[in-house]
């Protein structure tokens, strides 16, 4: 049994997310020197995408991890500054 069957569903989706980031960050250093490449821009593009997408299920499902994603927040309460962050536990 690996690590990844023992996550919470929150667990994997806040790994996921970091994962996504980490594409993203990386794909918009290439293109810094590479700005003409066109493959790489659509590549980048689907990756920000996920990220958004999965983003805003995180709020749905559990707390907005950015404050532009807490109108996703269906819990109906204010909990940017009440709930841990994953970092602290949250997850």
């Amino acid at each position: 049994m690996n690590n990844r069957s023992k996550m919470t569903d929150q667990q994997q989706l806040y790994h996921d997310i970091g994962v996504i980031d980490f594409v993203v960050v990386e794909m918009t250093e290439y293109l810094d020197t590479h700005p003409t490449d066109r493959e790489a821009m659509e590549y980048l593009n689907h990756y920000v995408r996920m990220k958004n997408q999965a983003m805003q299920e995180y709020a749905m499902k559990y707390t907005p991890l950015r404050i532009s994603d807490a109108q996703f927040c269906k819990k109906g309460e204010w909990e940017w500054a009440t709930t841990p962050w994953p970092w602290e536990g949250g997850c």
